[in-house]
């Protein structure tokens, strides 16, 4: 049995009213005694105290995770007193929120930034609901989720979008005002939701606030500057969202406690521990995660699954936070001996361990990993008896990534897909057990979806479309456009539309389909829709 259904079995004796309680609550549970005990009943906010809106995720076929930050001066510490607030909520099952089916209590604290986790439980499977909040008189914006069909059941269809790298100071989330549109099912986060870079690093049309974050405070900051966007908040009440983290959440390119070599933190672990633990605490505590994922220190479970009936099982991976360093002194280089080390690990044994175990266990007709870097093999130099890696990617982690690959081919996984984000760009492939050979079995398929407003150089563009033909395996490659990926599931069908935005610049720019790829059930590899 695997640890969220023992923490899930263990809350479930705690609460017998139907749901569960998150972060701001545990202390009215008994088990969070660091938490504040003295309590605010009727609080008077100097300002309205949702400002950074409503959130769900983590669907299940019972409930969902519901998520909300008292912060009436969110750029400035949340501006709410040092108590305890008691929070109330409410889900319906119509958007009027006349017909209440749950409802309950919860208390903001301090110490977790006054942010609110509700795990709802006991809802009915396969349908949408709507929920609010109210603190002190005032009340939240409706926000709208929905839960997952019944484990086994039979599902006809999933439409989600994936999306990844919201650079703040690059250009404004068109991307997202274009995405609230889409008739999804929910959003699929692969990384870097905040970037710690300070304001003197932008070139672009807004700048962070601050320099480069280093604090809890300065994380916490930085989360609550993102969410005041009200394209992302929107996107954020309309659909429930999977996450999860890449580098920029801590620092750029961190591996487990080893600091980037420029870092402040750089050879000093315990330093670089202390701020891992500040930018997994305020990640918490913004985003819709479920109590498994409480941090405790430097340290938060964030892999985890999402099951959708019998139609797709989501392995959701953390390649940060369990890794080895990044071998050959990381960037794009040649690869050395370390890359192909079978000790060198993305993902730490235990975690490797559960996604086989995952996979081996699954029912569903799509299989998925979603996580951060490319998976797949890419040569960016195509000239002959010279090769360039990114060895930040799984091409730094041959042997780790062969380890995967065999097991789906030997345990004949169905329809394994890889979901990515980091780079910027969008991409398309086909998983190879053995990327050097054009001729060996295609076990799986890989898109890319590109970044909501980060950047990928121009001077980039024609080099990697130059190196394509080298890598046959590669299906479509576009570094022009930002935006996101929209895949739409049936039991028959997989087809991913990559989005992208006529301009990041023009927060009402108009969004276009670049290119469209489908698989079919049972028969490896990517076409053209």
């Amino acid at each position: 049995m695997d640890r969220f259904r023992l923490d899930g079995a263990y809350l479930n004796l705690l609460n017998r009213r139907g749901f569960l309680v998150g972060a701001g609550a545990l202390a009215g549970l008994g088990i969070a005694g660091e938490f504040s005990s003295r309590v605010l009943a009727r609080p008077i906010f100097s300002d309205y105290p949702f400002k950074l809106g409503v959130a769900s995720g983590d669907p299940r076929p019972d409930g969902a995770i519901l998520w909300t930050r008292l912060a009436p001066d969110p750029l400035n510490g949340g501006g709410v007193p040092n108590v305890r607030i008691p929070v109330q909520w409410q889900v319906a099952a119509d958007e009027n929120l006349r017909n209440v089916v749950q409802s309950g209590t919860v208390y903001a604290v301090p110490e977790r930034a006054h942010s609110v986790h509700v795990q709802v439980q006991g809802l009915q499977p396969d349908r949408w609901y709507w929920y609010r909040f109210r603190a002190g008189g005032e009340l939240s914006r409706i926000g709208r989720t929905r839960t997952a069909p019944a484990f086994g059941a039979k599902a006809n269809q999933l439409t989600f979008a994936v999306a990844s790298c919201q650079d703040w100071q690059n250009g404004f989330y068109s991307a997202y005002r274009n995405m609230a549109k889409e008739d999804l099912d929910m959003v699929v986060f692969l990384g870097d939701y905040i970037y710690e870079y300070g304001s003197e690093d932008s070139t672009g049309p807004r700048q962070h606030n601050g320099p480069e974050i280093l604090s809890l405070e300065d994380y916490r900051n930085r989360h609550a500057l993102y969410k005041t966007d009200p394209d992302l908040q929107e996107v954020h009440a309309l659909f429930p969202w999977i996450v999860t983290w890449d580098d920029h959440e801590v620092e750029n390119n961190y591996a487990n406690l080893i600091a980037e070599a420029s870092s402040q933190q750089a050879g000093d672990p315990e330093a670089f521990a202390e701020r891992r633990a500040y930018g997994y605490q305020a990640y918490y505590e913004h985003m819709p995660l479920r109590v498994l994922s409480i941090p405790r220190g430097p340290d938060l479970r964030l892999y985890r699954r999402v099951v959708f009936g019998d139609l797709a099982q989501f392995n959701v991976l953390d390649t940060r936070q369990f890794r080895t360093d990044q071998p050959c002194g990381d960037e794009l280089k040649p690869r050395c001996e370390e890359a192909f080390d079978p000790a060198a690990t993305l993902t730490g044994s235990r975690q490797e361990a559960w996604l086989f175990k995952g996979l081996a266990g699954s029912r569903a007709t799509w299989n998925v990993l979603a996580q951060q870097v490319i998976f797949s093999q890419f040569d960016f130099d195509p000239t002959p008896e010279n090769e360039l890696f990114n060895l930040d990617q799984w091409d730094g982690y041959v042997a780790a990534r062969a380890r995967i690959t065999d097991f789906i081919a030997q345990q004949k996984i169905a329809n394994p897909v890889v979901l990515t984000g980091d780079i910027h760009s969008s991409w398309a492939f086909d998983i190879k057990t053995n990327f050097d050979d054009p001729a060996s079995p295609t076990v799986g398929a890989e898109f890319v979806c590109t970044s909501i407003t980060s950047d990928f150089p121009a001077e980039f563009i024609a080099p990697v479309q130059a190196a394509v033909p080298a890598n046959p395996h590669t299906k479509y490659f576009d570094g022009a456009f930002r935006g996101y990926a929209r895949c739409t599931l049936s039991q028959d069908r997989w087809q991913t539309d990559f989005r992208g935005v006529a301009s990041i610049e023009d927060p009402a720019a108009s969004i276009s389909t670049l290119a469209s790829f489908v698989l079919e059930n049972g028969k490896p590899g990517i076409q053209p829709a």
